[in-house]
């Protein structure tokens, strides 16, 4: 049997025209472990969200154990997982491969494995920004790009930064954003690390430096198309199993699109 898991939160709770001759079932309150675990070996599951869905998923499962096949049909609004598998037709594909062994980040007591990206520094302010335009007006769209140029120019300050990869350590000065990444994009299409392979073991943190306000202006729509790993004096990739990343001023952090705040530094593990 094919049961359908469907996030009513998922796209700005717009239901999927999809659902309309399925049966399905609403994961809010869903025990999914004791779900999973209560399926028969020929049962398949399908999801219906987005990377907030898959990434709740993952988070209540053992997914390295899982002996169903697993799906994922896009739903949501940030579809960057699907995406990274160059998936964007909407239809169902299978993830069994790519929710197993999945990096674990640690961050002011929460440890919490993500599918797409950690993201620090100007992309956090973003999510904090955007949670805080969430909260005062719940159906707003949020414009992610307007955000981030606002807080290039006047609100985000650039941070001195120490990075830890697998043991070794690095220094960087006048930081706007070091993510760690498991795919190539997060923040709904930006290509922050267009060389990463989800299926490596290692992880991509990609720092971008720069003291000045107008060449990070200049070169942020770079992240898009994946072109600002061109700009060597401003983009360094470090690959490693095991990255941490200290800020020396707190700033918000995003897991997968979900946001903490006051962090001064986080770890993240393959």
């Amino acid at each position: 049997m094919k049961y359908i898991l469907y996030n009513p939160k998922a796209n700005n709770g717009q239901k999927p025209e999809c659902l309309d001759s399925a049966e399905y079932k609403e994961v809010i309150g869903l025990d999914y472990q004791k779900f999973i675990d209560e399926l028969k070996p020929e049962d398949e599951v399908v999801l219906v969200g987005g990377d907030g869905t898959l990434n709740y998923f993952v988070n209540e499962v053992d997914t390295d154990s899982i002996r169903n096949n697993v799906y994922l049909m896009t739903a949501g609004t940030g579809n960057d997982f699907m995406n990274d598998l160059n998936n964007t037709d909407g239809g169902e594909i299978l993830v069994n491969e790519y929710i197993r062994n999945l990096p674990t980040v640690y961050v002011n007591g929460i440890e919490k494995k993500f599918i797409n990206g950690i993201g620090y520094g100007i992309d956090g302010y973003c999510c904090e920004v955007a949670d805080q335009i969430r909260e005062k007006d719940p159906g707003k769209q949020i414009d992610y790009t307007g955000i981030a140029i606002k807080g290039l120019l006047f609100h985000f300050k650039k941070k001195t930064a120490t990075i830890k990869v697998d043991g070794k350590e690095y220094n960087f000065k006048n930081v706007w954003l070091a993510p760690s990444m498991k795919g190539r994009f997060y923040g709904g299409g930006m290509m922050v690390a267009p060389d990463q392979n989800r299926l490596d073991e290692d992880l991509t943190c990609v720092i971008y430096h720069t003291a000045s306000k107008l060449k990070a202006l200049i070169a942020f729509p770079d992240i898009f198309k994946g072109t600002h790993v061109r700009r060597k004096g401003m983009v360094s990739i470090l690959k490693g199993k095991e990255i941490e990343v200290s800020f020396t001023e707190p700033c918000a952090l995003q897991i997968d699109g979900d946001t903490v705040l006051n962090v001064s530094s986080y770890k993240v593990k393959a």
